[in-house]
């Protein structure tokens, strides 16, 4: 049975298994899945790891292509996710409406949660940005809870180990017992978007191309939205 190795950033995580398995059952091709921060998956390309079909964030892909990694003519953007605000279901919801409501937010919240940097997640650094030019930084990370991805901050809120949360919604909606209060605000809004492309070394190419053919269907792209993630493919 033929096979494809696939490394996908969590935010797409959701979508790429639910098209994957349904790829397997049309294709009679195994998915070999590797998912994990977009920043961890471009650093094991450039360290030399190989794949058939590579998902990161879009200047990830551009940075792997420039260096040889990726196929430049196979990139492919899949979807755009934003950041948003969570809190365990049944909890009060602040009101994040403005700049100045979501700082206050941030003050008043016990606790916060959002991806560790250092894992590579692009949330979590993306998150870090927004902390230094809001001078919040050093007050954050005082009562931070650092997840290792988007869904390890969504589950730290839903089992209540922090009170207030931050990560792209596409990785919040598949966990239970939370609640989405909205998008960040004004000039804080934020959104980043996911590309495939194929590893210049793919074992199985054409196994790879065909599952991005998959991903990109127009008919999928009610399917990208639901999951958080606005499709950035043609209709």
């Amino acid at each position: 049975m033929p096979t494809i190795k696939v490394m996908s950033a969590g935010a797409v995580k959701s979508m790429v298994a639910a098209l994957g398995a349904e790829f397997e059952r049309e294709s009679g091709t195994t998915i070999d899945y590797n998912f994990g921060t977009a920043g961890a998956l471009r650093d094991r390309v450039k360290g030399g790891e190989t794949a058939d079909l590579v998902i990161v964030s879009e200047s990830a892909i551009a940075e792997l292509a420039k260096l040889g990694h990726v196929v430049a003519a196979t990139a492919t953007d899949l979807g755009r996710t934003v950041t948003g605000v969570i809190v365990r279901e049944g909890a009060r919801k602040p009101d994040i409406s403005t700049v100045e409501a979501f700082t206050q937010a941030l003050r008043n919240a016990r606790s916060i949660a959002y991806t560790d940097p250092k894992a590579g997640g692009s949330g979590g650094i993306m998150f870090v940005a927004l902390l230094e030019k809001l001078g919040m930084l050093n007050e954050v990370n005082a009562k931070a809870v650092l997840g290792k991805g988007g869904f390890d901050v969504s589950q730290i809120v839903a089992d209540g180990r922090a009170e207030l949360g931050t990560t792209f919604l596409s990785e919040a909606l598949p966990v239970k017992g939370l609640t989405i209060v909205g998008t960040l605000p004004g000039a804080l809004h934020n959104a980043n978007t996911y590309t495939a492309a194929v590893h210049t070394k793919a074992v199985n190419r054409p196994g790879a191309e065909a599952f991005l053919r998959k991903l990109v269907a127009p008919a999928t792209r009610g399917r990208w939205s639901e999951a958080g993630l606005e499709p950035a493919f043609p209709a």
